[in-house]
């Protein structure tokens, strides 16, 4: 689809404001100014004022507010990149769409089905662009394996995994009580069901199963926070899938997947920092990766470089380095299973994802014509 009633001059460069300047906001306001083309960091907002003047002053920006209806109504800001906690990410979708201004929003795109409705209904009116911070998409290996799956190397999808471990610490998680319940399904493994929705091509989720606790930290559970789970998910098409996260990783940042099916199977990701090893007395040692800006640095810039490519040509459905922009059906279907997720491991029963929102496949089932089952 393209979108025509905001357009974006193709002489000018796109003008981004930032709303958010934390620890991922800070990250893509260094992408917008120093690695990305054709694009220039208009404003910052934070409700956090030192860290926005000292964002700014790094990056030589001059406009910065605490209010971020400043950055969305300033005439100069064609789009607006949203890096707030997720509890305000619908609103500010919604009030920077009804300005006129594409968004691209880290993930969550909201904390109910309902809200994040809300949001691309007014996106829709406005006719802007909206992508999701869904970075895995734009990891080389992980593009590299849905590209094996689209020439059909694995036939029909069957079994499925996808696992995040952020890396800790000898004390374990810093700060419990600065986590909001429910992180682990809404802001960790969101990603992991983005990533198993994308490795499904034509499929939807349909049942949801989770088992939950906090084994890093059991001390802060009576607070709500979770810091173990697994979850199972099973798909339109028969495929039954595995995600599970844990936040105290000690030897790195590991984020992995796999796709087992008919006709081979395809893996993707790991801790490793290269592929590098030393072989010695002592044993096998292989440095890894402990953050993630460095671990998806690359796919951190390939997708904000693709919102900046979508704003200009003014088109929704320009291909990427993950195929189409991340948009707000995919966003809708990785919270949905978030949300399911959250309530299965609540009640300790399995929950039909129709208990929470009717679902449409986010991409066509590909053409596996040929295949030997």
């Amino acid at each position: 689809m393209t979108y025509l009633k905001h357009p974006v001059s193709e002489d000018r460069p796109v003008h981004i404001g930032l709303i958010g300047a934390g620890w991922i906001g800070s990250f893509h306001a260094e992408s917008v100014a120093k690695r990305i083309p054709n694009v220039v960091l208009e404003a910052i907002a934070d409700p956090v004022l030192p860290a926005v003047e000292a964002l700014a002053s790094r990056l030589g920006v001059s406009k910065i507010s605490v209010d971020p209806a400043d950055v969305i109504n300033d005439p100069n800001v064609d789009a607006v990149l949203v890096a707030a906690p997720a509890r305000f990410h619908s609103e500010l979708i919604a009030a920077a769409a009804r300005a006129g201004k594409h968004v691209f929003c880290e993930k969550p795109g909201g904390r109910t089905v309902e809200e994040l409705d809300a949001a691309l209904d007014a996106a829709e009116v406005s006719r802007v662009i909206v992508q999701f911070g869904f970075n895995r998409r734009y990891a080389a290996d992980f593009a590299a394996a849905r590209t094996l799956i689209d020439t059909g190397a694995v036939g029909t999808p069957q079994l499925m995994r996808s696992l995040t471990r952020d890396p800790g610490s000898d004390a374990g998680i810093a700060n419990p009580e600065r986590i909001p319940p429910g992180t682990i399904f809404l802001e960790t493994l969101i990603h992991d069901f983005d990533t198993l929705n994308w490795l499904n091509p034509g499929a939807v989720p349909v049942r949801v199963h989770a088992v939950a606790d906090a084994l890093v930290a059991p001390e802060a559970k009576a607070g709500g926070l979770l810091d173990t789970a697994v979850v199972t998910v099973t798909y339109s098409n028969g495929a039954i899938a595995v995600a599970e996260a844990n936040f105290n990783a000690l030897y790195g940042y590991d984020v992995r997947g796999e796709v087992f099916g008919s006709a081979g199977m395809v893996t993707a990701g790991g801790p490793q920092a290269f592929s590098a090893a030393s072989y010695t007395a002592t044993g096998i040692n292989s440095a890894t990766v402990r953050l993630n800006v460095d671990l998806f640095h690359d796919a951190y810039t390939a997708e904000l470089a693709h919102f900046v490519d979508s704003v200009t040509c003014r088109r929704d459905d320009l291909q990427g380095p993950a195929g189409h922009v991340p948009g707000g059906t995919d966003a809708r279907n990785a919270l949905a299973v978030a949300l399911a997720a959250m309530r299965s491991a609540e009640t300790g029963v399995p929950v039909e994802i129709t208990s929470i929102a009717q679902l449409r496949p986010a991409e066509p089932e590909p053409d596996l014509v040929g295949e030997k089952a």
